[in-house]
This record gives structure tokens, sequence and C-alpha cells, in this order.
């Protein structure tokens, strides 16, 4: 291979390195800002659990360090959900040289929508889904049964279901990118409203844990969430087609000329 080839080879893994490591320090700076009330960021989380449970009922923790181990990992989870936009634009940093004109006026307002998309996602599964899906949980245990919640298997359940929330609500993002891009179009996606349906409960069956109701709760947003990226790529049929094969003719008559 000759050194010309090499060096935008080189000069593509200098430049991922430095975007991984934007993306590192952010999540780094802060978790060390976060670190020390990682003991109260996890009594916030549990608060919807604590907050159905039986009087005189408590959190318990089964292992000896996850007391101390179970909050750390928590404060992690959430300093990549705090700097998942710094993480984010570091990605678009590094494919925008890449991308057409078009494709980069599309990308700003696809990041800023789908940022808010899942921390919308997240805070309705705290807000509505906990309180809920724990009053039902807590209430329905067997008679002589005292629900007493691991620590550590607490925060799988919940993180399991905020990555669930989170990404669900990224569908009105993907389907308006599907028919951008000429794949679908909004009167195709009607026509398949039923199998939608469906296919809702059983992504909801796969991503959350193993009761109806959070299935439930998930499905019908996701449905919801269905509907109004119909309705609002209607705006973008086929728009990244067009543009594509405009540039295209553009590149054709270049050369023609030439």
């Amino acid at each position: 291979m000759a050194v010309e080839d090499t060096q935008p080879l080189i000069s593509h893994l200098i430049e991922l390195r430095k975007r991984l490591l934007n993306s590192i320090i952010a999540v780094l700076v802060i978790f060390l800002a976060l670190v020390y009330f990682a003991n109260d960021i996890y009594q916030i989380v549990s608060s919807p659990l604590i907050k159905q449970m039986p009087v005189g009922s408590t959190m318990i923790a089964t292992d000896v360090a996850s007391p101390f181990f179970t909050p750390i990992k928590l404060t992690i989870y959430v300093s990549v959900f705090l700097s998942a936009p710094v993480i984010l634009y570091q990605i678009w940093a590094f494919i925008a040289p890449a991308l057409y004109k078009h494709e980069r006026k599309l990308v700003t307002p696809l990041l800023i929508s789908s940022s808010l998309l899942f921390y919308l996602g997240i805070a309705f599964a705290y807000f509505v889904v906990f309180p809920l899906a724990f009053g039902f949980l807590t209430k329905t245990a067997p008679m002589g049964v005292v629900v007493s919640t691991d620590i550590a298997k607490y925060l799988d359940f919940v993180m399991a279901l905020f990555m669930a929330f989170g990404v669900a609500f990224e569908v009105p993002v993907a389907i308006i990118l599907l028919c951008w891009m000429g794949v679908t179009t909004p009167e195709a996606l009607k026509q398949k409203r039923p199998y939608i349906f469906v296919g809702a409960f059983i992504v909801g069956m796969l991503l959350t844990p193993p009761d109806v109701f959070s299935q439930t709760l998930l499905a019908i947003p996701m449905y919801c969430l269905f509907e109004i990226g119909v309705f609002f790529s209607r705006y973008y049929v086929g728009k990244g087609r067009r543009d594509m094969e405009d540039v295209e003719d553009d590149v054709e008559e270049d050369r023609n000329s030439k």
C-alpha cells in the first residue's frame, strides 16, 4: 500500500481518537462532579419504589460491596445519559465531512430532537411508569411475603426500563428518517397500523421486564409516537432521495461539460 493511500486512513483514525477522547472526558467530568452525591442520586432513583413499599419495609443489600458499588454504578450510568448530547455531537462531527450539505442540514435537528425524546422517555418512565408499576407490583405480593428489594437488582430493573423507554421514544425520528430516505411513505405506514400496534406490544414484551403492566405502559406510548412520526413524516417524504438525485445530476453535468 502506498504511503499516499495510508494518509487518509491515518487522519481518520486520529480524528476518531480525538472524538472518542472528547466523549470520555465529558463522561468523566460529569462523573467526578456527581460521584460525591452518589447515594443521594440512588435515593432519588429508588424513591418511586420506596414510596410504594409497605410500612416498615426497606430495600436490602445481599452483597457485601453493594452499598458502595451500586450507587457508583448508577452515577456512571447517569453521567453517560447526561453526556449523550456531547457524545452525539462528537459522532456528528466525525461523520459530517462525509455528508452532503442537505444531509448536514437534517442532522442537527435530528440530534436535538433525538436527545430530547430520549430524555423524555426516561422522564416518562420515572414519573409515570414507575409509580404505577411499583404500586401494582408491591400490592400483588402473596400473603406473608415481605417486599424487600435488593438494591443491585433494583438498579438493573430500572436501567432496563430507562433504556427501553429512551429508545422507544426515538420512534418518530426513525420514521422521519425512513420517509426522508424514501424507504417508505406515510401512506404505506398507515396501512400497516394493525401490525404496528401488535408489534408495539411485542417490542414492549422484549424490552421490558416480564410483567404485562410494564409492557403495556411501553407499548401504548410507542404506538402514539408512531402516529406522531407518521404525521410529521409527510413533510420529509423522499427529500433525501431527491436531494441525492439532484447532487448526482449536478456531478454528471459537470463531467459532461468537461
